[in-house]
């Protein structure tokens, strides 16, 4: 393994207070380019027509957003986020770099809409796609 973090956790309040919602993000390259190439592809506004149409996935995206401020709520309480997820959670799909994190951090089942992105992009968790470590300056 080349050792890149897939999901990263940032704390609600940046070190010089600034108040931050998205708390889970992905960072691995092979993930990064993935939800950024869905992006690009407009799958976001597929996802988003499901989220319209589908009551079933609107409430499970709903929940997700409910387990996202609950996860982050640990690392302390900004009132000036309150009730803010990420990517667009609970009504709209904005960021699946966000929401892929939290797919990927809570487990399947969870985001449904992070699930569904994992599941269209063209890289998973269960292959390592990262470049040798000499590549990496790692030898």
């Amino acid at each position: 393994m080349c050792g890149n973090p897939t999901v990263v956790a940032t704390e609600p309040r940046l070190p010089d207070g600034t108040p931050f919602p998205t708390f889970y993000y992905v960072t691995h390259p092979g993930a990064t380019a993935a939800m950024s190439a869905l992006e690009a592809d407009h799958v976001m506004n597929e996802f988003a027509e499901l989220l319209a149409e589908d009551d079933a996935v609107a409430e499970a995206y709903a929940a997700a957003h409910a387990a996202y401020l609950a996860d982050r709520a640990v690392y302390g309480d900004v009132p000036e986020i309150e009730g803010v997820s990420a990517g667009g959670m609970p009504t709209r799909v904005k960021c699946l770099h966000a929401l892929a994190g939290h797919a990927l951090a809570a487990g399947p089942g969870v985001n449904p809409i992070g699930d569904l992105a994992l599941a269209r992009g063209d890289w998973s968790p269960a292959r390592c796609t990262c470049p040798p470590a000499a590549e990496l300056g790692r030898a």
